[in-house]
């Protein structure tokens, strides 16, 4: 016999009042944000716990918070946490258990705990830090040095905030008229889709070409900032990889994207950590007339150090200029000593060599005479020896013995083959000469 049978309406009505009878209590229950979305004002959850180890998906349940509750526990929560509700956040929930016949079961929120999800988040953000600290780069963009002409500003943020156009404002328009140049590079500034956009915004500067073979670099920093968001989302802030990206930038990253007391890693990891977008560009106006007022302060030493040293040159000048004149007088006295002393010296050098050679001219003058005579003396005798030997050459001598001399055209003749039949001849004896004819 068959068992009878309830209608689908009927069975889960008898559900819902076991439930009701049941579980008519509301529990604290900790969980996982796996979804969280709104709908009419009503805020529509789904739960998730993980397996610690493999984090594998253990349980899951739907939760529903109805508008008059969620009206006043959204801002709660975000006003406490400055976080909003969203997928993978951690939660301590308050819940009743309800079963509807038409729509099944879910838990019903009625209260939300903060103060379990503040622990949460820091107990994320400080394993964050940890990380970042044993990678060694935790400081590292506080190692960079804002150049000393940083005008050239690369900027991440969403392009129709009012606080970049703050931020620009400030920045073209200041009291000293400096001058800076702005590129802006947009991204997403808040939401889930906060980390991606920053990081892509970063490389695109980082691979930005310089305007000039001058400049290594197209900026000399970059700055992030926030306008008009609110507090409860700056969660996307608080990530690893954006993080790392942040710390291991070459230039110096300036953040100005949240309030006074609520400070991101990106802001502890950052080069400056400002307020807000206006106190960035004041912070770069900053630091340019600083520099310029170094440069001012550096050119009044500079001039006033000129102007000392000018006097005290010239102080010195005028103590060399009188004191040269005495000291001229002193060297040209001295000088003058000198070349009297000299003076006398070369005169009675030059008297003594006088009188050497005035001594020397008077014995070369009295030995003159006997040197003459005997010289020509010696003359006399060389000439007497060669008189006598002309004589003993003279060809009249030999004519007076008996020889002749036969001449031809009036020079001796000595060889007979010298004379022709025809040839006129002459003949000169010791007294007269015979003129012939030879035949």
């Amino acid at each position: 016999m068959n068992s009878p049978s309830l209608s689908l309406l009927e069975l889960n009505s008898l559900v819902r009042q076991v439930i009701e009878e049941t579980l008519s209590q509301e529990y604290w229950v900790e969980a996982e944000l796996s979804e969280c979305r709104e709908n009419r004002g009503h805020c529509y959850m789904e739960l998730i716990e993980k397996d610690e180890k493999t984090a594998t998906p253990v349980a899951r349940a739907s939760a529903k918070c109805w508008r008059s509750q969620w009206a006043m526990l959204q801002p709660y929560f975000e006003r406490t946490t400055g976080q909003t509700l969203h997928a993978g956040l951690k939660v301590r929930l308050k819940v009743y258990a309800q079963f509807h016949e038409a729509f099944g079961f879910s838990w019903i929120v009625t209260d939300i705990d903060p103060t379990f999800t503040l622990g949460d988040m820091a107990r994320k953000r400080q394993e964050i830090i940890r990380q970042l600290k044993e990678e060694g780069i935790f400081d590292l963009q506080k190692e960079l040095t804002l150049p000393l002409f940083c005008q050239r500003i690369a900027v991440i943020s969403s392009e129709t905030a009012a606080g970049y156009g703050d931020f620009v404002d400030q920045l073209l328009h200041n009291d000293r008229g400096l001058k800076f140049s702005v590129q802006l590079f947009p991204a997403i500034m808040q939401g889930e889709g906060v980390e991606q956009s920053i990081i892509h915004a970063l490389e695109e500067i980082y691979s930005f070409p310089p305007p000039s073979t001058l400049h290594h670099q197209p900026f000399d920093c970059v700055v992030i900032i926030r306008g008009g968001g609110a507090t409860a989302d700056m969660s996307g802030f608080d990530t690893l990889a954006l993080a790392e990206n942040v710390a291991n930038f070459p230039l110096p990253i300036i953040t100005g994207i949240g309030h006074d007391r609520d400070e991101s890693i990106l802001d502890m990891v950052s080069f400056q950590r400002v307020k807000t977008p206006t106190a960035a560009a004041a912070f770069l106006v900053n630091h340019l007339e600083e520099v310029l007022n170094a440069i001012d302060d550096a050119q009044d030493r500079i001039t006033h150090y000129a102007q000392n040293k000018i006097t005290i040159l010239h102080s010195q000048l005028s103590t060399l200029n009188s004191q040269l004149t005495s000291l001229f007088t002193i060297v040209k006295t001295r000088q003058e000593a000198r070349l009297d002393a000299l003076y006398s010296r070369l005169a009675h050098h030059a008297q003594q060599k006088l009188s050497t050679l005035d001594t020397q001219l008077s014995t070369i003058e009295s030995r003159i005479p006997l040197l003459l005579d005997s010289s020509l003396k010696t003359k006399k005798h060389q000439l007497e020896l060669l008189e006598e030997k002309v004589k003993t050459l003279d060809p009249s001598l030999l004519l007076r013995r008996g020889y002749s001399i036969t001449l031809k055209d009036g020079k001796a003749v000595r060889d007979v083959a010298a004379l022709h039949p025809g040839d006129e001849i002459k003949t000169r004896l010791a007294n007269g000469s015979i003129h012939s004819v030879v035949k």
